[in-house]
C-alpha cells in the first residue's frame, strides 16, 4: 500500500486512540483509507476492537453443523481465527500496512485483551522472526496530548508482553471450548424434555446466574426465627447512664444458633430478672485511638459499585459513561482498570490535575482549598502498578455543560476520590466498657470522632458533629469516663425481641461486589484461601457485559433496583451439575490466567486441565434430560 518501506506503523485498538496518537505526530497529516499519515512518514492505523474471531465449530469439520452429543467435546487440534465480516475492510487495510511497515508499534489498550487483539492480527500476518522481535509496545492510559507524547517516549519491546498475550489467548480459547461444548450439551439435554430454545452456558455467566438463583431461593425458603438480646441500663457514680449488651457464656450455647443469637425467651427473661437493681463492677475500660486512611482511587468495579449506590446506574451504564469521559472528552485516565494505585511519576501532575478539577468542578473548590497537596497517601505505590493505574482526572479543562448529567456526576465522584488522597486520616477513639453483673458479662461500645479528616469530603447533613460519641447500641453515652473497679448500678434491664431477616436480593452494586469478592461464595477452603488476594469473577472489562448478557438471554430480570432470576434461569441452574453453576472453577481459572501472565503457570497445563474437566462434564450430562420449561 505504501511506497516507503521503512515507515513506522502505530496500531491502535480503536479510532479514538489512533487520532490521539496522530495528533502528536508531525503535521500536516494525510488522511487515508483506514489510516492517518504524518509528515515524517509515520502511519497510524487501528483495529475496531477484535478484528478476528474464533472460527465456528463447522469451520473445523462440516459435521459439527449438526448438534450431537456424540461429537462432544469439540477440541480443535489447530486453532483457527477468521476476520469479522463487519470489520473485514479495516482488517485488510491493516494487514497490508503491517506487511510493508519497517517498524511496528503495538498501541492496544493497556490490559490483556488490548494486548491480544493487536497481537492476534500480527500473528495472522506470519511475520518473519526478525521483524517480530523489533515490534515495540506503547502503553497509553490518558488520551491527552502531553500524556500520549510521554508514552511515545517510553516504548518497550512487545516481547515483554508475551505472557500477558498468552494469558488472554488462554482465556479466549477456554471461553470458546467451555461455551461451545456446554451450550450444545445443555441445549440437547433441554430439548429431550421439550425445551425449544438454546441454553447458553459460559464459564463466568453461568456462575453469576447461579449466585442470583441461590440468593432468590434463600429468600423464598427463608423461615424467620425469633431471637433475644438483653441490655443492662447502668448508672455511674456521676449519675450518668449508659447501656451494655449481655454476652452469653459458653453454658448458653445449647440455646443459641450458629451466629450466637439466643433463641429461648425464658433464658433472656431470667437474665433480666437476675441483674435488675444489682450492682455491677467495671471489669475493663478500653479507649483506643484509631485511624482510617483515605479510600484508594477507583478501579472500574469500585466505581461501578459506588455509582450503583449513589445514582442507581447499572454496571454497563457506568462503563459507557467512563468510555465517553475517556475517549470523547479526555477527562479521565484509562477506565477499564483493575488497579487502585498510582505511579510515583504521577506526583509531577498533581498541580495540573488540581487545576483541571477547579475548572471542571467549581462545586469542589472548597475541597481543593482545604486539601494538603504535600500529603502522600498509600495510593502512590509503583510496586502495585502494572499495565495501568487507578482511574483519576486528567489535566484537561473543558466546558462541563457539554457533558450529560451522568457524565458530570461520574467525573465529580472520580475527582472527589482523587482529592481524598490529600486529606488526613479519619481519627477516632474506640471506647469499650466491660461490666460484670451477677457473674454475667455485659459490654458497651462507642466511637468518638477526634478528627474528621478525609470524611469531610463525603459527609452529609446527618453526619456526626466533631467530638460526638456514636454508640453501637444507640444508648446514651458518657462525658465523664469510668475506670476499672468502679461500681455501677443496674437500674433497669431491657429485653429486645428481634427476628432474623432474609438476605436481600442482589442489586447492581451488590452483584458487582459479589463478582469482585467471589472468595466469599467459594466452597473449597483451599481455593477460598488462595482467592482472598486475587479473587474476581470475570475482569474489569467484562463484568458489566456479562450481567447485561444474562438480561438479554432472559435468565435475569429487574424488579425495581433488585436483580432476580427468571423461571428459565432458575430451572437451568437447578438442572445442571452444581460445579457448573458454582464460582469455584471459574474463579480458579481466573487465578491461573493471572499466573500465566506472570509466567507462574503454563498455557499447556491450563488447557490440559480444562479439556479434562470438559470430558468429565460431558460424561455427567450425556444421558440427562434438563427440565427447563418456564
Amino acid at each position: 500500500m505504501q511506497s516507503n518501506q521503512f515507515y513506522r506503523l502505530f496500531i491502535a485498538e480503536k479510532p479514538s486512540l489512533a487520532r490521539a496518537i496522530a495528533d502528536v505526530l508531525p503535521k500536516p497529516h494525510q488522511k487515508g483509507n483506514g489510516f492517518i499519515k504524518a509528515s515524517n512518514g509515520d502511519i497510524v492505523s487501528w483495529c475496531i476492537g477484535h478484528l478476528l474471531e474464533q472460527a465456528t465449530p463447522e469451520a473445523y469439520d462440516q459435521r459439527y453443523k449438526k448438534w450431537t452429543i456424540a461429537d462432544l467435546p469439540i477440541v480443535p487440534e489447530k486453532w483457527l481465527l477468521t476476520p469479522k465480516s463487519s470489520t473485514e475492510k479495516q482488517f485488510n487495510i491493516l494487514v497490508d500496512l503491517i506487511k510493508s511497515a519497517g517498524q511496528i508499534v503495538h498501541a492496544g489498550d493497556p490490559d490483556r485483551e488490548g494486548q491480544l487483539l493487536v497481537d492476534e492480527v500480527l500473528n495472522y500476518c506470519q511475520l518473519l522472526p526478525e521483524k517480530r522481535k523489533t515490534i515495540q509496545r506503547c502503553l497509553i492510559s490518558d488520551l491527552n496530548a502531553s500524556a500520549v507524547e510521554k508514552s511515545l517516549e517510553q516504548l518497550r519491546s512487545n516481547q515483554d508482553f508475551i505472557p500477558l498475550s498468552t494469558s488472554a489467548l488462554a482465556r479466549a480459547r477456554a471461553d470458546w471450548l467451555y461455551g461451545i461444548n456446554m451450550s450444545r450439551l445443555c441445549t440437547i439435554a433441554g430439548q429431550r424434555n421439550g425445551y425449544r430454545g438454546v441454553l447458553s452456558i459460559g464459564r463466568v455467566q453461568t456462575p453469576v446466574l447461579g449466585l442470583v438463583v441461590r440468593r432468590d431461593l434463600d429468600i423464598e425458603q427463608f423461615v424467620p426465627k425469633s431471637f433475644y438480646e438483653v441490655y443492662a441500663v447502668l448508672e455511674t457514680k456521676h449519675k450518668e447512664i449508659f447501656k451494655a449488651k449481655w454476652q452469653p457464656s459458653e453454658a448458653c450455647s445449647p440455646y443459641q444458633d450458629e451466629e450466637g443469637r439466643i433463641l429461648v425467651k425464658k433464658l433472656a427473661e431470667n437474665v433480666c430478672q437476675r441483674i435488675k437493681n444489682q450492682t455491677g463492677i467495671i471489669d475493663k475500660v478500653s479507649n483506643k485511638k484509631k485511624e482510617l486512611a483515605p479510600p484508594l482511587p477507583f478501579n472500574l468495579s469500585a466505581l461501578q459499585i459506588e455509582m450503583a449506590k449513589k445514582n442507581g446506574l447499572s454496571a454497563q451504564e457506568v462503563l459507557d459513561i467512563c468510555q465517553s469521559l475517556y475517549e470523547k472528552h479526555k477527562l479521565i485516565t484509562y477506565p477499564r482498570s483493575d488497579c487502585r494505585f498510582l505511579p510515583q511519576d504521577h506526583l509531577k501532575q498533581i498541580n495540573g490535575v488540581k487545576s483541571a478539577i477547579e475548572n471542571n468542578c467549581p462545586q469542589l473548590q472548597t475541597a481543593v482549598d482545604n486539601a494538603d497537596f504535600t500529603l502522600r497517601s498509600k495510593a502512590w505505590n509503583d510496586k502495585k502498578v502494572e499495565a495501568h493505574h487507578a482511574i483519576i482526572p486528567t489535566l484537561r479543562k473543558v466546558t462541563m455543560s457539554n457533558l450529560s448529567d451522568h457524565e458530570q456526576s461520574v467525573y465529580q465522584v472520580i475527582a472527589t476520590q482523587y482529592l481524598a488522597q490529600f486529606y488526613t486520616a479519619y481519627k477516632y477513639a474506640e471506647l469499650q466498657i466491660d461490666v460484670d453483673i451477677e457473674g454475667g458479662k455485659f459490654i458497651a461500645k462507642a466511637n468518638q470522632m477526634l478528627d474528621e479528616g478525609w470524611k469531610v469530603l463525603f459527609s452529609t447533613k446527618n453526619s456526626q458533629n466533631e467530638g460526638e460519641l456514636e454508640s453501637s447500641e444507640n444508648s446514651p453515652l458518657l462525658t465523664k469516663l469510668v475506670k476499672k473497679g468502679d461500681s455501677v448500678q443496674c437500674i433497669d434491664a431491657e429485653l429486645v425481641d428481634k427476628q432474623t431477616v432474609p438476605p436481600r436480593p442482589f442489586t447492581d452494586a451488590t452483584l458487582l461486589s459479589a463478582m469482585t469478592g467471589i472468595a466469599r461464595f467459594v466452597k473449597d477452603p483451599e481455593v477460598k484461601k488462595i482467592l482472598r488476594e486475587t479473587d474476581g469473577l470475570g475482569t474489569e472489562a467484562t463484568r458489566a457485559g456479562i450481567i447485561e448478557l444474562l438480561f438479554k438471554r432472559q435468565f435475569l430480570t429487574r424488579q425495581g433496583k433488585s436483580i432476580r432470576s427468571t423461571q428459565v434461569g432458575r430451572n437451568l441452574i437447578l438442572s445442571i451439575p452444581e460445579t457448573m453453576s458454582m464460582p469455584d472453577m471459574t474463579a480458579h481459572w481466573e487465578l491461573q490466567l493471572d499466573q500465566i501472565s506472570k509466567k507462574e503457570f503454563s498455557y499447556q497445563e491450563f488447557m490440559c486441565q480444562l479439556n479434562s474437566s470438559l470430558v468429565n462434564l460431558v460424561e455427567q450430562l450425556r444421558n440427562s434430560r434438563l427440565n427447563i420449561q418456564s
